[in-house]
């Protein structure tokens, strides 16, 4: 604190004569370094993360498409409704770059999307409600130079992800222009994103709801991005593709046309976005929002004096969100399977990665959707369960633990919501998966099979809660980077191990591709393992929580 005083009084002693100008922007650079230094192990796992999907994937291709008649067969699958809705349009789908943009782009647009929202919030709105915004500026740091230095460093990381993915593909043998427009295109859709994160976070009292809002916000971007590409003509999409930022950064087209003017597009709406949430700012109190929160009622309720039920309390937004883009997931798994089935035959070379090891086509495609949708409910338990870390470090577990209730009840009750509520999701949403695919073939009665082999992941779903758990104990400061960055490496193992030739002991022994797919002989033996090492993570995880000195972010 004091160094941030010293340096904020040579700047104002450096210009006497600009006065509120520079007083809002004293400690900047302070700033940066204090941000930097808070981050760089979680901008470093998610850039080593991003970039290093592009390799896989880049070399992956190579290895299943080695000809021009390969990739021009491929570019005729991929031209699709259904991938246009999952992927965006199909630019230049005959050569290795475009296949590149439909397997990862997408992916990685929407993850650094995510990525920035959440460093953003972290930065601002998160530090400003526990107080330590407040604390800073009780010095001469400036109104507006903690916010800007968070944006500054997330826009510096959006840039990174982009150069590194260039980098790495370039590196892979791909064309120069292609590939850092491809990256160019990822920094892009980041930039917007901090500036959408850096208006929720004005607007919203809470990190969670500017999590939430920017989340929202995102969603719409992306469906309206699907709308846009399901009305395309050829590979044209409809005007409607430029209502979303992600829209913007799929135009420039990458080892296609290669545009740059729609990456100035996204750079204007990000300056936009940054310099209304500057506006903002210098208009409302620190810690308040411009959105009033609700007021709630003089009296808890019997259920939120639970651990239990304040759980469910804090958290029913973000379960009620979860479940219905499960939901809705899963109506439209079910909906397409037979017409992507159609478009795969067993010599064909991604065939395989779908059907894993069933006889059937359509069954193996049905069990890849099954295990897709099993992944978003194991985000949710994930996301649910971080709940435990994030309570500590901001303090307010503290005040939980200073009354009757002990840390392994307090524990046991941010774990309990989330296994639940995931075993509902995966009965519901394995039974709209079977009745949306049975309305599709007649055959009403498939809901229940689906519903069966949907629950058999549910141990799977409990391995991640324990995981979750038992980092929060043992490694509690690099936890929640580590879970998602890990949990993120076992969804491409699950769904694109196959797809990338990597070696069968690898692919087949994640917690999810252990368990049988529908279509394939089942075991229990799996399950019971699964289950085994989530006991072992949680009693681990449990009595380190209480015996363990609290631990601050």
């Amino acid at each position: 604190m004091t160094t941030i005083q010293e340096q904020g009084a040579r700047t104002l002693s450096r210009t006497p004569g600009r006065g509120r100008v520079i007083d809002a922007y004293a400690g900047f650079g302070l700033m940066v370094q204090f941000i930097v230094r808070r981050n760089w192990l979680r901008m470093l796992i998610w850039t080593i993360a991003l970039a290093g999907m592009i390799a896989i994937v880049v070399e992956s291709q190579r290895i299943a498409f080695p000809t021009q008649a390969d990739r021009d067969a491929y570019a005729a699958i991929a031209n699709t409704p259904s991938v246009a809705a999952l992927t965006g349009l199909p630019y230049a789908a005959s050569t290795l770059g475009g296949i590149l943009n439909i397997k990862l782009w997408m992916t990685e647009a929407v993850a650094l999307a995510f990525a920035v929202i959440f460093l953003v919030t972290r930065n601002g709105r998160a530090e400003e409600e526990a107080g330590r915004t407040e604390l800073l500026r009780g010095g001469v740091l400036g109104q507006h130079a903690y916010s800007l230095a968070n944006w500054v460093v997330a826009a510096g990381f959006s840039v990174l992800i982009g150069l590194s993915s260039a980098l790495v593909a370039i590196g892979q043998g791909l064309p120069a222009l292609g590939t850092l427009v491809m990256g160019a295109s990822f920094t892009g859709v980041g930039l917007v994103f901090i500036g959408v994160a850096a208006v929720t976070g004005q607007l919203a009292q809470t990190s969670r709801g500017a999590n939430a809002l920017a989340s929202v916000i995102l969603a719409a971007a992306y469906l309206t991005r699907a709308a846009a590409d399901l009305q395309a003509d050829e590979d044209n999409p409809s005007i409607l593709s430029w209502a979303s930022p992600i829209g913007w950064g799929q135009q420039m087209r990458s080892y296609g046309e290669s545009l740059w003017w729609p990456f100035g597009v996204s750079v204007a709406a990000a300056v936009l976005l940054c310099a209304l949430a500057l506006l903002l700012e210098r208009r409302r109190d620190v810690g308040e929002g411009i959105l009033p929160d609700r007021r709630g009622p003089r009296h808890a309720s019997a259920l939120t004096r639970t651990p239990v039920g304040l759980t469910l309390r804090l958290q029913r937004g973000s379960i009620i969100g979860w479940s219905l883009g499960v939901l809705v997931g899963a109506l439209f798994f079910g909906t397409v399977a037979t017409a992507m089935a159609d478009l795969l035959s067993g010599d064909n070379p991604i065939a395989q990665g779908f059907i894993g090891g069933s006889k059937d086509v359509l069954d193996g495609l049905l069990g890849f959707f099954a295990m897709a949708n099993v992944l978003l409910i194991s985000a949710f338990a994930l996301q649910s369960t971080d709940t435990i870390r994030a309570e500590e470090s901001s303090g307010r577990a503290e005040l939980q633990w200073s009354r009757a209730i002990s840390r392994v009840r307090w524990a046991l009750s941010r774990m309990a919501v989330p296994a639940v509520i995931s075993f509902v999701l995966l009965a519901f949403s394995g039974y709209a998966i079977g009745a949306s695919f049975g309305a599709s073939i007649g055959d009403p009665g498939q809901g229940g099979r689906f519903a069966a082999a949907s629950l058999a992941y549910w141990p799977s779903v409990l391995l991640v809660i324990a995981f979750v758990v038992f980092c929060a104990a043992w490694l509690p400061r690099v936890a929640s980077a580590l879970t998602w960055g890990i949990f993120g490496s076992m969804v491409v193992l699950s769904m694109f191990g196959d797809m990338f030739g990597l070696p069968d002991w690898v692919v087949d022994n994640t917690p999810f591709t252990a368990v049988p797919r529908l279509g394939e002989e089942f075991s229990a033996v799996p399950l019971i393992v699964i289950g085994g090492l989530a006991v072992v993570l949680v009693v681990l995880g449990l009595q380190r929580l209480r015996t363990r000195d609290m631990t601050a972010a």
